[in-house]
């Protein structure tokens, strides 16, 4: 389980991929990957799950089963480009409303783009800012989903917080991520692509391999599914489950607020 440690000036250190770093640091480093890899992040999240991830995604909507209501709202955190959220509002028959929240101002105007070509802009809000403080009401939200982005938080149980905060009585989360491989010989092959293939396909296709490390690692960084499972109930969520999807390459993870 990701865990915090006090450094040497007696400030607190969380994890960037295998290094450790103060906690107001690592922020600004997750930024700057994405910063770097913003115009490319569809290719990076095929070239990272094999293509997988689109499959994930379609069950995730699948799982939240949006309702077909103008006043259904979603908080869509993390989701910059506007794959989760273009998903949610197609679902809904483009009744459902979702804001894009991300702190990534590069992801958030690649998302605006795609948007406005698919005809969504009415459904959708942009917002720049922090998953730790969010800008919303106590009780806004009928869902709050994020995917693959959890993990590049500084705080998870800050975030996690805030997520039960904003999400109305009744009101469902959501968390697609990477997790830990629970089948014999598939993680050891996972293994040898994530370290050995991914970053050099990262080099070919951004000329820059570095962002695609960081992000193997804080796949390895982040709770496994029980851990996980674990600080969401924490968070106050009830009814607790998750779902692996192939071997547990990524995990599907679901609380309610009651």
């Amino acid at each position: 389980m990701a865990q915090s440690r006090t450094s040497a000036d007696g400030g607190m250190e969380t994890s960037y991929g295998f290094r450790d770093v103060a906690k107001g640091e690592k922020q600004a480093l997750v930024n700057d990957v994405f910063h770097k890899v913003a115009k490319r992040y569809d290719i990076m999240n095929d070239v990272m799950s094999a293509g997988l991830h689109r499959i994930w995604k379609d069950a995730m909507i699948a799982a939240l089963n949006p309702r077909k209501d103008p006043d259904y709202k979603v908080l869509d955190v993390a989701g910059g480009t506007g794959d989760i959220a273009f998903r949610i509002v197609e679902a809904s028959g483009r009744l459902a409303h979702a804001t894009v929240l991300d702190i990534n101002g590069s992801m958030l105007g690649v998302g605006a783009e795609r948007a406005e070509k698919k005809g969504l802009s009415p459904n959708l809000t942009f917002v720049e800012a922090n998953a730790e403080e969010l800008p919303f009401e106590n009780n806004s939200f009928d869902a709050y989903t994020i995917a693959f982005g959890i993990r590049n938080v500084p705080r998870i149980d800050v975030a996690l917080q805030e997520a039960y905060r904003v999400l109305k009585r009744g009101g469902r989360l959501l968390v697609l991520e990477f997790s830990e491989v629970e089948m014999p010989l598939l993680d050891k092959f996972y293994d040898q692509w994530s370290f050995k293939a991914i970053p050099r396909f990262g080099q070919m296709i951004t000329g820059d391999a570095e962002p695609y490390q960081y992000l193997v690692e804080s796949i390895r960084k982040f709770p496994n599914q029980q851990d996980f499972a674990s600080m969401i109930r924490t968070a106050g969520f009830s009814r607790v489950t998750f779902t692996n999807y192939s071997g547990g390459i990524a995990a599907l993870h679901s609380g309610w607020k009651l």
